[in-house]
């Protein structure tokens, strides 16, 4: 027997085994799956059982119905892949366990190369920071020159201000 089996977070868990021919999915209580979740529409989907396949069809939700992250109005529901319904997701499970996955077997076994460690260079010779141009010390002109303007655009509005007070008419 066909049943859905949630897996999203605070609804993980709970299953629902597809009975009837038509079931229909939706938060309202008149549907046959009711799922109170605010991302499901009030009547969001049907599922249909068409003898040994399972068809889901969106009724126009808000927010769409998804197997396996497509976006489907229409479409047959595989065992193992993923409905979704709003943000509601739940899995498929038949009786029969899904069809194995087949891998490919390696062709050889492959040797990554570690690289090359610094104390293992040719000539090499440790690095100075202090012999280095790239790091000395940069000349501090541009902030000398900014303290400079600074201390006399200061002492200009010093002497403006105290010219406006001692000429003060009394």
């Amino acid at each position: 027997m066909a049943r859905l089996v949630l897996l999203s977070e605070g609804l993980t868990g709970r299953t629902y085994d597809l009975k009837v021919e038509k079931t229909t999915v939706g938060r309202v209580a008149d549907n046959a799956f009711e799922i109170p979740e605010t991302s499901v529409s009030s009547h969001h989907a049907e599922i249909l059982l068409r003898g040994s396949e399972v068809l889901v069809r969106d009724l126009n939700s808000t927010n769409g119905t998804y197997i396996n992250g497509e976006k489907i109005t229409e479409a047959v529901l595989k065992p193992g892949q993923i409905l979704r319904v709003g943000t509601v997701e739940m899995r498929l499970e038949t009786g029969e366990s899904p069809p194995p996955m087949t891998k490919k077997p390696l062709d050889q076994t492959r040797v990554i190369p570690q690289g090359v460690k610094v104390d293992e260079l040719e000539g090499s010779r440790p690095v100075g920071f202090d012999t280095t141009k790239a790091f000395s010390k940069k000349s501090n002109r541009a902030t000398t020159w900014f303290i400079a303007l600074a201390i006399v655009i200061g002492l200009l509005l010093v002497g403006a201000l105290l010219w406006v007070v001692l000429n003060k008419p009394r």
